[in-house]
């Protein structure tokens, strides 16, 4: 199971993050867990944490070439991508509709209104993180892959 937590937010504010990740939860066998906490007790790794961390890059680094060609396929853009309201309403005033696709993290800023929202993103497909008020993610519920 792999999990993402959203920590709660006020109305109207932007989330706290404590630094530029996303807290995910996993569950592993016994026998893994023992695997990496042996390795941490010998001092290979620094924690759980640094074990997986370092996992995760060389699995990503491994098959680097397959995401290099899924991202030219399908047209995704790479790393960080931030939507401003100003963004939104040059789109509206253009007669224009967005179909966002990011792998990494999207973020659409906490003053766009959901009526803005859907008015111009008509699809959002996010692989890694979405940060958006609870709001606009709930109005774009429908548009997301």
């Amino acid at each position: 199971m792999l999990q993402i937590e959203d920590p709660p937010v006020a109305p109207g504010k932007a989330p706290a993050r404590s630094g530029d990740s996303e807290k995910i939860t996993i569950n592993l066998g016994f026998v893994d867990l023992g695997h990496i906490d042996l390795l941490v007790s010998e001092g290979v790794y620094a924690n759980r944490t640094d074990f997986i961390r370092t996992a995760i890059r060389n699995q990503t680094e491994r098959h680097a070439e397959v995401t290099r060609q899924a991202v030219a396929r399908n047209r995704v853009e790479l790393g960080l991508r931030h939507f401003t309201r100003a963004d939104l309403e040059d789109a509206r005033a253009r007669g224009e509709t967005l179909h966002i696709r990011v792998l990494g993290l999207a973020s659409i800023a906490y003053d766009v209104s959901p009526d803005l929202a859907r008015a111009t993103i008509a699809s959002l497909d996010v692989l890694g993180s979405l940060h958006a008020s609870p709001a606009v993610k709930a109005a774009l519920s429908d548009r997301l892959r």
